[in-house]
């Protein structure tokens, strides 16, 4: 039976830096990742994830800190000494090789013995399901078929790490999803400890314990799923998590955690996330399924500008008299052209310092 390694305790990286030439690509990163965690790297192209699974693995030196596996300090080694399973967004399988070759190619150059990789193998396509697939070329198998393969090889060596760079963004949406569900599956099922990099914040939702966000090579908030959807930190976090409509305005009233802010003469109410004086500018977010078509006198005029069907609902934009955009849901089509008001439900609109 194919099981994780659980020779360490924790992965620490330890102010971990990364230039290129006088561009910092990652800047004092440091992070505790514990045995069996799930971790997402999440952020935006360029914001330094990838640049720090390949420092982990050891295909990119580091430029400053250190990393360590328990005491023991892995940064100086070579990526085969660490050990660590690697999953590539392009699969980086050998198209001459068949599926069983491929998965045991780590085996093979380990010196491990045949009989031994022919059973770890065999475990291996079980676990990702691809029994009776093992003769193949990975050109005769599917995106998703290739990126099982390529999971296989990287947890056939028993590694104490698996590192997943972006693994399904080749995939259409219907193959994403079901492979999200696989890899969770997998990692239970190993006992594993996984760093997965991403952009995509549904799926850092829906796999990881705790997320990691990055942002110009630095972290800018850890925090479990949930965390990261109801209470992002700042502004640019609530942004890249789907607040993607922002209001700016002045603080009018303030109670604990609630305050309401003026909008262009309208008020709306939301969290505080932030010490933010009566009198300050602010900004208040929301998400689409939040801001809402609404009869109230006091809520934002707008006008329609577009409108999709999406099965249950619509979610249209419309745009205010001073050019402000806002994207709402609604049960009902509203025409392209027509004045509409809008409001944001203050139970989930956040409030940040403008």
């Amino acid at each position: 039976m194919l099981l994780a390694s659980s020779k360490f305790d924790e992965l620490r990286l330890d102010h971990m830096s990364r230039a290129f030439g006088t561009v910092n690509a990652l800047r004092d990163v440091s992070l505790t990742v514990r045995k069996g965690e799930f971790i997402a790297l999440l952020g935006p192209s360029g914001c330094g994830k990838s640049t720090a699974l390949n420092c982990i693995a050891g295909l990119l030196a580091t430029t400053g800190g250190s990393i360590y596996l328990d005491d023991k300090r892995i940064d100086q080694l070579k990526p085969e000494d660490r050990g660590f399973g690697m999953v590539f967004q392009n699969y980086a399988l050998f198209p001459h090789m068949t599926v069983r070759s491929n998965i045991g190619f780590g085996l093979k150059m380990r010196g491990t013995p045949k009989a031994e990789i022919a059973k770890r193998v065999d475990e291996a396509l079980g676990l990702v399901r691809l029994e009776g697939q093992g003769h193949k070329l990975p050109g005769q198998l599917s995106g998703g078929q290739q990126q099982r393969v390529a999971i296989a090889r990287a947890i056939v060596i028993e590694p104490p790490l698996v590192l997943m760079d972006e693994p399904l963004s080749n995939l259409d949406a219907k193959l994403r999803l079901e492979m999200r569900a696989e890899i969770r599956r997998i990692h239970n099922q190993l006992g594993a400890t996984t760093l997965y990099v991403t952009h995509d914040q549904d799926e850092a939702l829906s796999l990881a314990d705790r997320i990691v966000v990055l942002r110009d090579g630095q972290i800018r908030q850890v925090g479990m799923p949930r965390d990261l959807y109801e209470s992002p930190d700042h502004l640019d976090i609530a942004e890249f998590m789907g607040y993607r409509n922002r209001l700016t305005g002045k603080v009018t009233a303030r109670d604990g955690e609630r305050a309401t802010i003026d909008v262009r003469g309208t008020s709306f109410s939301g969290r505080l996330r932030g010490d933010i004086e009566i009198g300050g500018a602010a900004v208040i977010a929301a998400r689409a399924d939040d801001v809402t078509v609404s009869k109230a006198n006091d809520a934002l005029k707008a006008t329609v500008e577009t409108i999709e069907y999406r099965g249950r609902e619509f979610v249209g934009t419309a745009r205010t008299e001073d050019g402000l955009e806002l994207i709402f849901h609604a049960p009902e089509a509203a025409a392209v052209g027509n004045a509409i008001s809008l409001s944001l439900d203050p139970a989930h609109a956040l409030i940040y310092a403008a």
